[in-house]
């Protein structure tokens, strides 16, 4: 007799209703990974672009940190250059009253009295002029140059200072003669040539001649300049 309890193979078939409902329990949802794997690369698209930003914030700083040095290099180099152009500009301009004293000692000598000197008054005269002449070349040595002002040559305010207008032969507004002599150091004017500018012939008179409106008749420079006009 067998018995209830035996196995049969009926017995060993897998209980489907368990094992449906064991699937039904964890259902799969295969739209998930494609989800995740969008917003992980876009949250790795976003991490670039900010290290993008962060990177060219960084560079520009850099570059700004670079042209603030260059430029304070540059300065540097400038000023060093004009503390060493101008360190003599105080003394030399104290230096310019000397050699006004020795023109003026060389010019009060008409050319005439020079050839009745005796031997003892030409040397002297040759001691003052090479004392003028050696002063001008240890300035000249140290970057301090007269400016430019020849008769009939163009007036500029910027090294010109004009004390008084008079009738000449030369165009109007051009230099008729050097009342004190001008000197600049590198770019910067020391001491403005003080001239006397022409305003041209005057009317119903005859213009003066080229050697009068120049002060070449020898006659001291800044004699013939009327102040008052």
């Amino acid at each position: 007799m067998m018995n209830d309890e035996t196995k049969t193979p009926e017995n060993d078939k897998p209980d489907n209703d368990k094992l449906e409902t064991g699937a039904d329990a964890a259902p799969s949802t295969p739209g998930e990974p494609e989800a995740d794997l969008a917003a992980e690369r876009a949250a790795t698209e976003k991490g670039f672009d900010d290290l993008a930003r962060e990177l060219d914030a960084v560079k520009d700083r850099m570059l700004r940190a670079v042209a603030d040095a260059d430029n304070t290099r540059k300065r540097a180099e400038k000023e060093i250059a004009d503390t060493r152009a101008y360190a003599v500009a105080g003394f030399a301009r104290d230096l310019l009253s000397v050699s006004d004293n020795l023109a003026r000692a060389l010019d009060a000598l008409p050319p005439e009295s020079r050839d009745g000197m005796g031997e003892a008054g030409r040397n002297l005269l040759n001691g003052v002029e090479l004392t003028q002449a050696e002063l001008h070349t240890v300035l000249t040595r140290h970057g301090v140059l007269p400016i430019d002002a020849a008769p009939g040559g163009r007036f500029d305010p910027n090294v010109h200072q004009a004390a008084a207008q008079i009738p000449s032969v030369h165009p109007a507004g051009a230099i008729v003669e050097v009342i004190q002599p001008g000197w600049r150091i590198g770019e910067r004017t020391l001491r403005a040539a003080m001239v006397a500018v022409s305003s041209g012939p005057a009317a119903g008179q005859a213009a003066p001649s080229a050697n009068q409106a120049a002060g070449a008749d020898g006659a001291e420079p800044g004699s013939t300049v009327d102040t008052k006009a």
